[in-house]
């Protein structure tokens, strides 16, 4: 009786399988085609409508209008930037005169391009030769009661010159270590106003030439600004950036529509304030008729400017049109994706919806499978 059971079951089994082999196979055959359902829901109707305006939208206000995806663009051009600065001033310092400042005198460098100095302020400590002199009170270093306090050859920590191991008068009230440097030491007394406070008034001339290789466009444009304006519009005054110097960053943004007239493309300037405190020293040298070697040391403040150029052109091409509508067709069938889901699964009949989308064809019987 056991093995008559165990022999049903087995039978039984492979009827089973067969039989999903079966149904396997024959799905594999199936061919299943889009079967459209008219349906009067008015929420998923609405929702419908609503997304394609969505889409209708995005595609003409944000990718045409806004972004101009109509358009090819170039966004690397090739630039070139020419300065010039235009003024006289005249100076008058202490143990130097009167002094007359031309561009050649005030420009560092003279070829400006894209990063130049205009002097503004300085100091100037003239007749300076090289030999032993006391180190200035206002280094902490060069403070001394005694000549151990002046090591010899130990150099003065943010000083001037190298200790020769004497501790000697600087004046009646301060002693500081004697020093091997360009004597006397740097004078470090700064004016109470720039002393070329006639520079608010100097011009710059900005020769600039932008170049789109792509669309073979170039264009040039040579506004000239008042010194005085262009740190007025980086949010100081003149009067407060010469004293001690400062940096200004000037930007130069080209966005050029060649769909319009060639002269419609010109650039936009903006001035910012980047720091505050710009000075650095520089040295004139010379030979008194004694042969004996000198120099004058100045100390210079002024305003640095550092100008960036960017840009980039759009012109209509054909591609990134049909970019641009086949992502919009796209997104129109995704919008009939939403609405059907939300209609097969989220609506309160989507029982219903579903087996009316949803239907299995078959074919009648012929004749001949019917008499049998």
């Amino acid at each position: 009786m056991g093995a008559a059971m165990g022999a049903a079951m087995r039978e039984a089994l492979g009827a089973a399988m067969g039989t999903a082999v079966g149904a396997a196979c024959r799905g594999l055959l199936d061919y299943k085609t889009a079967k459209f359902a008219l349906t009067r829901n008015r929420r998923v109707g609405l929702l419908h409508r609503l997304l394609q305006l969505g889409v209708l939208g995005y595609l003409l206000g944000w990718v045409f209008l806004v972004k101009k995806g109509y358009q090819e663009t170039d966004s690397a051009p090739r630039v070139s930037v020419i300065t010039k600065l235009k003024g006289i001033s005249v100076t008058e310092v202490k143990d130097a005169g009167n002094r007359l400042w031309d561009v050649a005198d005030y420009v560092k460098p003279p070829q400006g391009e894209n990063t130049f100095f205009l002097v503004t302020n300085l100091i100037i400590t003239t007749k300076q030769a090289q030999g032993t002199c006391p180190e200035s009170p206002s280094v902490l270093d060069g403070i001394c009661r005694e000549d151990a306090d002046c090591p010899v050859g130990n150099p003065v920590v943010r000083g001037n010159g190298i200790k020769t191991g004497k501790c000697v008068m600087f004046n009646t009230t301060h002693s500081t270590c004697e020093i091997y440097s360009w004597c006397p030491v740097e004078n470090d007394t700064l004016p109470r106003k720039p002393l070329l406070a006639e520079a608010e008034n100097f011009t710059l001339f900005i020769k600039n030439n932008v170049n789109f290789t792509k669309f073979n466009f170039s264009n040039p444009f040579c506004p000239v600004f008042r010194i005085r304006d262009m740190v007025e519009a980086a949010g100081e005054t003149f009067g407060n950036l010469a004293l001690l110097g400062g940096s200004i960053g000037v930007y130069i943004k080209w966005d050029c529509d060649l769909d319009h007239p060639a002269a419609l493309c010109q650039p936009q300037y903006s001035f910012s304030l980047q720091d505050r405190n710009y000075n650095f020293r520089t040295a004139s040298y010379y030979w008194d008729p004694q042969k004996r070697h000198y120099r004058s040391l100045l100390k210079l403040y002024g305003i640095r400017f550092d100008i960036s150029v960017h840009g980039q052109a759009g012109k209509f091409s054909i591609i990134p049109v049909a970019v641009s509508l086949g992502a919009s067709i796209a997104l129109l069938g995704a919008v009939t994706v939403v609405c059907d889901l939300v209609l097969l699964y989220l609506d309160s009949k989507a029982d219903f919806y579903r087996k009316e989308k949803f239907e299995e064809a078959k074919p009648p019987k012929d004749k001949a499978e019917a008499s049998v």
